[in-house]
């Protein structure tokens, strides 16, 4: 990946609707060489896919939360491969320290949220959790 890539790239995820030609022209190089370049990153699973961001208020009534995850052991894969799967879990992060993962976990009411909780703890391999309600977002990327 060189610079031209991780340009390209920036430009994607400001607004991956950007026409190549207007990709190639801040890029300051041709149409081809964008859909080249594209395609290249798509194959190689650089780029995997593109989404929609939208304002926490056109969400209005979803319930959006934190949840850190103690892993016991030798049950870290295990773990991942339920988690990656669980269609309320929108991201999902390993990190250091006290905690293993940290999954935001997204639904349409507290009495869902209470239910997507439970079948996270009673996930074998899964030792310990502590969740934080997002009440307010100040700034997306």
């Amino acid at each position: 990946m060189d610079d031209i890539d991780r340009e390209l790239i920036a430009l994607l995820r400001d607004n991956a609707r950007l026409p190549v030609v207007a990709l190639a022209a801040k890029l300051r190089v041709a149409r081809a060489t964008v859909q080249n370049r594209i395609a290249r990153l798509e194959a190689e699973g650089t780029i995997v896919g593109y989404t929609v961001r939208l304002r926490p208020a056109a969400e209005a009534h979803r319930i959006r939360a934190m949840t850190s995850i103690a892993v016991e052991g030798p049950h870290g894969a295990e773990v991942l491969r339920i988690l990656r799967g669980h269609p309320n879990i929108v991201a999902l992060h390993s990190t250091n320290g006290r905690w293993d993962l940290m999954a935001e976990i997204r639904t349409d009411s507290l009495e869902a949220f209470d239910k997507v909780l439970s079948t996270l703890r009673s996930i074998h391999g899964i030792s310990n959790t502590e969740t934080s309600l997002l009440l307010s977002t100040h700034k997306l990327a």
